[in-house]
């Protein structure tokens, strides 16, 4: 086992940004391109760590605002950390809680979108609803939780703590995410924030693996978080502060309307350095997101979108998503998908699993969320091979016209 994170470049793909290669952390290696399974609060729903491993997840990652609520950061440090508290043998990430500070602030019951802010902004911009349950200033967040209401507090400081605490192999800074169409003075102001406090995150970080070392516990790996919303003069200077910085690699924030991955993703990774890891923070609730962002130099993504559609019955197929719980499959006795090898699709038809979600079985929500779970992580496996083998662009013109047929996203091109 090795005591800290380090990044190979196998493959490039010419006239791309696109890459393979392998993160080595000390829980095991990630072949990359991956999809990193969205394990929020230390438990991937509705499935088993087993049945994670068992459908090819490499990775998964956890949230430190949710486990710093339950069951408290203190625990899963008495439990040894992420990995043994939920019994995952394989890497962890940790995300910073910093996208609570925009879903309980300027978009808290207003639609995780954010889009409610023009370009010229409310009054008060950010910080002015009556109902929101943060307040951002420069020494950090000030939160009430939407559990209890009790009032917390998440500074770069104490998010770094409760992410060494928790111990997963990679962390991200503590950033602030704005909404996409807040006014031009507010998102300036708030990368300003951002970078100051990545900063003090590296620092503290530091910090604490040094007493990791001290005591011959594994060092624990830190990204910065690059900002900027829609601006590219933003998103380049944000990409280009953090890659002076002694990061171990970068994840990339903020909110997206479809299209926009190819430029905005572009901006950042042509200005990061090539040589360590990008990670797309909640990206991949369509099979589009995983093309575009390998081509325009992703690494890795996270996106809790498989499983939360799965327990509503949406189902990703090669021939596009279907809703089982329709009634055309209730005497459909054929698998999900013919052309799929999961658990599920293995041993289950459709007429079952729709039975399953008409008689409210949790056992539904189970078999749908390996199935799509299973869909993600191998279509980038996919994705992977693709480049290694020289024939990404043939694989994701047949892949993208078979799942969308006539109706591609924006931003997608063949």
């Amino acid at each position: 086992m090795q005591d800290s994170l380090s990044f190979d470049i196998t493959h490039k793909l010419d006239g791309t940004l696109a890459r393979a290669g392998v993160i080595h952390t000390p829980h095991g290696d990630i072949k990359t391109p991956a999809y990193i399974v969205g394990g929020t609060k230390a438990t991937v729903k509705a499935l088993t760590p087993e049945q994670v491993s068992g459908l090819g997840g490499q990775a998964v990652l956890a949230n430190t605002y949710h486990l710093m609520l339950r069951p408290g950061a203190d625990i899963v440090q008495q439990a040894g950390g992420l990995g043994k508290f939920m019994n995952w043998q394989g890497p962890t990430f940790t995300d910073s809680g910093g996208f609570q500070v925009f879903s309980l602030g300027v978009a808290y019951k207003k639609g995780i979108d954010a889009v409610a802010h023009t370009e010229k902004g409310d009054a008060d911009n950010a910080n002015a609803s009556k109902d929101q349950l943060v307040k951002v200033t420069e020494h950090g967040a000030f939160f009430r939780s939407h559990l209890d209401g009790s009032k917390l507090e998440m500074t770069p400081e104490s998010s770094m703590e409760l992410q060494h605490k928790i111990a997963a192999d990679i962390h991200m800074a503590f950033d602030e995410c704005p909404a996409p169409l807040a006014p031009r003075q507010y998102l300036e102001e708030s990368l300003g924030r951002t970078h100051a406090w990545a900063e003090r995150c590296l620092e503290r970080h530091q910090t604490l693996n040094s007493a990791h070392a001290e005591t011959g516990q594994p060092q624990q790996a830190l990204f910065g978080v690059v900002q900027g919303a829609r601006k590219e003069d933003l998103r380049r200077a944000s990409a280009q502060f953090l890659g002076e910085r002694d990061f171990d690699g970068y994840g990339l924030g903020g909110i997206f309307e479809p299209g926009e991955i190819p430029s905005v993703v572009r901006w950042v990774n042509e200005t990061l350095p090539e040589n360590k890891p990008r990670h797309l923070l909640g990206m991949g609730s369509q099979p589009a997101d995983l093309f575009l962002g390998v081509e325009y130099g992703i690494d890795t993504f996270d996106c809790i979108a498989p499983t939360r559609q799965a327990r509503n019955g949406a189902i990703y197929t090669y021939g596009g998503r279907i809703n089982i719980k329709n009634q055309q499959y209730k005497t459909d006795f054929t698998p999900i998908d013919t052309d799929c090898a999961c658990y599920t699709c293995v041993n289950y038809t459709r007429a079952y699993i729709n039975h399953l979600f008409r008689a409210d079985e949790i056992l539904g929500a189970t078999l749908a969320s390996i199935h799509n779970e299973y869909f993600v992580v191998h279509t980038v496996d996919r994705i992977r091979d693709s480049l290694i083998d020289n024939t990404f662009f043939d694989y994701k013109k047949s892949f993208l016209l078979r799942y969308y047929k006539d109706n591609l996203p924006a931003g997608v091109t063949l």
